[in-house]
């Protein structure tokens, strides 16, 4: 919704102006220039330099737009790629957290961390990615889980925590802002350059068709006006880090919220599985109240399915008898 007031409305907002002052706009020029001869060279453009003015500033226009568009719509899917890799990236930080520290006096501290890495940085997405990125290593919540998580030598952890920096650099370095301000300005400047000349050529038609002309040509006019806008208005929108439908503020809200929710739960020590045998580290307590009675039932049945000594003894005797009894008619 946001997105759609800020490119439809201004875009028919400003071609409806200029739908409507199209006209008195090429009157007040027209009665600025005053002479005969201009106005016949305007209405005919037998010198064709009016249009040779704006073919020029229209391929311009078109090729630094096209261009443009062309520069910022790869790097909005680069920063979708490297969003989707650093939260994946941060959720087997969380995971392989879970299972070195759980029931360690620092496991807490190393929650603590990982969700100041959350808010402070990864959902940062309006900062600026350098200053982000020069911020001291004291003041690094990664820098404090490997901290934790290492004694003398990098831990298990460390690995986990180099993928998941090289994934926040490629997603930083994505959202570096490529085109300075200076090069939206000159979009609108070129666009400003053409749309001038518009009702300067009006000023010499409407001596041929008069007021009704210049009605029907302001109507052109505000059409082409609105599309010209509404193209800026969405590089604008590709342009901006944020707050918009092309940007990845709305996606990356979605992508952390588990995460978000799984750091609450584990933070206020909540059951996250609905089975304890699912858990990926602690006591296993329902197994272990439930195993000796298993292993009783087990060993019940076992005893139960096992023949006596005297009846193994009796089928060792049926079978010797038999075998007596084959060998003695072959014997005779």
């Amino acid at each position: 919704m946001k997105t759609l007031l800020r490119v439809g409305a201004p875009s028919l907002i400003i071609g409806a102006v200029a739908c409507l002052t199209f006209p008195a706009l090429s009157m007040m020029i027209a009665s600025l220039i005053h002479d005969a001869g201009a106005f016949t060279v305007l209405s005919q453009d037998s010198s064709q330099f009016v249009q040779n003015f704006l073919n020029v500033a229209g391929l311009l226009f078109s090729i630094l737009v096209g261009q443009t568009y062309y520069f910022l719509y790869p790097q909005q899917e680069s920063i979708f790629y490297a969003l989707f890799e650093e939260v994946t990236e941060a959720k087997s930080l969380l995971e392989q957290v879970a299972l070195v520290c759980q029931g360690r006096s620092m496991y807490n501290r190393c929650l603590e961390a990982i969700s100041r890495y959350v808010q402070q940085d990864l959902k940062k997405i309006q900062s600026d990615p350098a200053v982000l990125l020069s911020a001291r290593p004291v003041d690094d919540p990664l820098e404090a889980i490997m901290y934790m998580t290492s004694v003398g030598v990098p831990g298990s952890v460390y690995d986990t925590v180099k993928s998941l920096r090289e994934a926040r650099a490629r997603r930083l370095g994505a959202l570096q802002r490529k085109l300075p301000p200076i090069h939206m300005l000159l979009l609108w400047v070129l666009a400003g350059v053409l749309l001038v000349s518009f009702p300067l050529l009006g000023a010499g038609t409407q001596t041929i068709g008069g007021f009704k002309l210049l009605t029907v040509e302001g109507t052109l006019f505000g059409v082409m006006t609105s599309g010209i806008i509404l193209t800026l208005r969405i590089i604008g929108e590709l342009w901006r880090p944020a707050g918009g439908a092309y940007n990845v503020d709305s996606v990356l809200s979605v992508m952390v919220s588990g995460l978000e929710q799984e750091l609450k739960a584990r933070r206020d020590g909540q059951k996250l599985f609905k089975s304890n045998r699912l858990a990926p580290s602690g006591p296993n307590e329902d197994w272990r109240q439930a195993s000796p009675s298993k292993k009783s039932d087990d060993m019940e049945g076992e005893d139960s399915n096992k023949p006596s000594v005297q009846q193994q003894g009796a089928d060792i005797a049926v079978a010797f008898k038999r075998v007596k009894r084959w060998v003695k008619r072959w014997t005779r």
